[in-house]
């Protein structure tokens, strides 16, 4: 309204001139809005100066809905820029979880600061897969949560300079591919029972993970995922949380003590052959609707801070509720919303 009352006090050709340079601002917005990514900008007093990238691109458990709800917490609650990358099918531009070539707007890690990834057997071209390698050579932060311990397949058929990036790689330098060799553990299998045992989260009693700054405010975390089965020894992380199943798919559902507990959130470090040492936050909940729970969101909130050498600033009641609403969808295969576009989550 004020640019209107404004712009009727200049010169006929003063208002054409501001008309046109309005009609081009627009049109930067509208081709901003174009690109099949959302990015968000925190207010200039709370900017924190650091820059998330959060990969989606789940068959399953929903990571195009959880990771927008994430990046939304993480800019307008604590200050962060960040991104939220999709599987896109590049024939209806649509967002589709189950088309595993196609994750654009990968170079937005160039100049990121955190990765975040929740992805499951991708196959990606060269040109994308070298953005997720070139920032890996760089030794920066990443945060993997759920299918990322499996987040890259790619098939004899297939034709890839990143091979040795599938979960299921054997031997050299990249034992279990990127989960194994970045994130402390590929895809062993289902140790609870999926879809009808949760997930108990129980904090390691020892002293070093206990008073991790991770852990600041976390008490009480249940999911309805299952324990992910772990055979790695996972001797040079810090195990902060053990989970134990449950029998049922409710948060009072009995504590199944007969069976094993297997860690389900720990921090490591990783080094590529020739690259810079980073370090690594991995939980094997991620579910969307495992993010209904606020300890998880605390958990993974605090793994942000810490990871982006902010350590100092958690503090146990840090703001970690959704903007606006969060209604995520039961995990399942086939089950993600058709149609949708990344502004169908902005």
């Amino acid at each position: 309204m004020k640019i209107h009352q404004r712009a009727v006090t200049y010169s006929a050709h003063g208002v054409k001139l501001c008309v046109l340079l309005l009609g081009l601002f627009m049109g930067c917005i509208a081709c901003g809005q174009t690109d099949p990514w959302l990015h968000y900008l925190p207010a200039s007093d709370l900017n924190q100066g650091k820059k998330i990238v959060l990969i989606s691109g789940d068959e399953e458990y929903r990571s195009e809905e959880s990771m927008p709800m994430l990046a939304k917490l993480l800019t307008e609650r604590h200050g962060f820029e960040t991104v939220v990358l999709f599987a896109i099918d590049p024939e209806t531009g649509n967002i589709n979880p189950e088309y595993q070539q196609n994750i654009p707007g990968l170079s937005e890690l160039r100049d990121a600061d955190l990765m975040v990834i929740a992805t499951r057997f991708r196959a990606l071209p060269d040109e994308q897969m070298a953005h997720i390698d070139g920032f890996l050579r760089a030794g920066k932060p990443v945060i993997g949560l759920r299918t990322a311990t499996h987040a890259f397949h790619f098939p004899e058929e297939v034709t890839s300079s990143f091979r040795h990036y599938s979960f299921n790689q054997s031997g050299g330098d990249w034992p279990g591919g990127f989960g194994g060799s970045i994130l402390g553990e590929t895809w062993i299998d289902h140790h609870g029972e999926h879809g009808t045992e949760g997930t108990r989260a129980l904090v390691n009693g020892l002293h070093a993970a206990a008073d991790h700054p991770i852990l600041r405010g976390v008490h009480d975390i249940w999911v309805p995922s299952d324990v992910y089965g772990i055979r790695n020894t996972l001797a040079n992380a810090t195990i902060l949380l053990w989970g134990q199943p449950t029998a049922g798919m409710t948060p009072d559902s009995r504590v199944m003590w007969e069976k094993s507990t297997m860690p389900i959130a720990w921090t490591t470090s990783y080094q590529l052959p020739n690259g810079e040492q980073g370090e690594v936050f991995t939980s094997t909940m991620g579910a969307s609707i495992d993010f209904q729970n606020p300890d998880l969101r605390r958990l993974f909130v605090n793994a942000t801070y810490a990871l982006l050498g902010l350590s100092d600033r958690i503090k146990v009641d840090l703001n970690v509720d959704p903007v606006g609403k969060y209604e995520p969808s039961m995990f399942g295969f086939g089950s993600h919303k058709k149609e949708q576009t990344p502004s169908d989550y902005r």
